[in-house]
């Protein structure tokens, strides 16, 4: 395994674009496969993936030494934001994000006092607390997505909010709260402005996208997160393959 040269915050200051693996199928030797192919970020997705906090764990320790670590969590809650982050991950990305308000209690949450209110404990933590915390309080990122309508209308209170790393753009559930296709022209107006909104505060802005031609496509454009592919679509595609290719007469 390679060992990491790179953390997330850092990335974000210097304006690289990290390309990473999305993972939701719960498994951690996959998890160790993403280190094997030079991969420089993983997303564990807690939110509709199959982790749970033994699981994540696990994978987390295996590979945070390796490359960025992020989770998405199940919700805007203290008790997804502390969990993730206790078991070691580097940052959080939090799903459904409507208001100023809930951006706030998002950033509070991630942060040991006096930058917020995460509470002291965990496993890996409590390890060596003092130079845990040392390092937590520079490389501890909140990421918050928005992928509502009315996350779009308030966006630009949002990206506001103090200490706040990263807007992730959601692009499906957007759609979904616009009532649009995926390849609708009003759809890219939706994603600009909130692009805009980012590059208007100095704040990074992050983007699922579904192949590797757009995320060139959007690492040209400045995003500074995107999905280079995800567990669940390669397992897919590669039975789909070999089954079509073994039916072929």
């Amino acid at each position: 395994m390679k060992k990491q040269t790179l953390n997330f915050k850092k990335s974000l200051r210097q304006k690289q674009t990290v390309g990473c693996f999305w993972l939701s199928l719960g498994s951690v030797p996959l998890t160790e496969f993403a280190v094997d192919t030079g991969a420089e970020a993983v997303v564990f997705d807690m939110q509709h993936g199959l982790w749970q906090r033994d699981s994540l764990e696990g994978a987390i320790g295996l590979v945070k030494d390796h490359l960025i670590t992020l989770v998405r969590v199940a919700d805007c809650e203290r008790f997804h934001i502390s969990s993730a982050l206790d078991a070691g991950a580097e940052g959080v990305i939090v799903p459904l994000i409507e208001s100023a308000d809930q951006a706030a209690l998002a950033v509070e949450w991630s942060h040991y006092p006096p930058l917020g209110t995460r509470s002291a404990g965990g496993v890996r933590p409590l390890r060596d607390f003092e130079a845990y915390k040392e390092r937590a309080d520079q490389v501890t990122v909140t990421v918050l997505m928005i992928e509502t309508r009315k996350g779009l209308e308030n966006i630009a209170e949002i990206t506001n909010t103090a200490g706040l790393d990263m807007i992730f753009i959601g692009t499906c559930d957007l759609a979904l709260s616009l009532d649009m296709k995926m390849d609708d022209p009003d759809l890219e107006i939706a994603i600009r402005k909130i692009k805009d909104a980012c590059d208007k505060v100095n704040i990074g802005c992050g983007i699922f996208t579904s192949d590797v031609e757009q995320t060139r496509l959007l690492r040209q454009q400045g995003y500074c997160l995107v999905v280079l592919g995800d567990d669940i679509s390669a397992n897919r595609a590669f039975y789909r393959e070999r089954l079509s290719k073994f039916k072929v007469e």
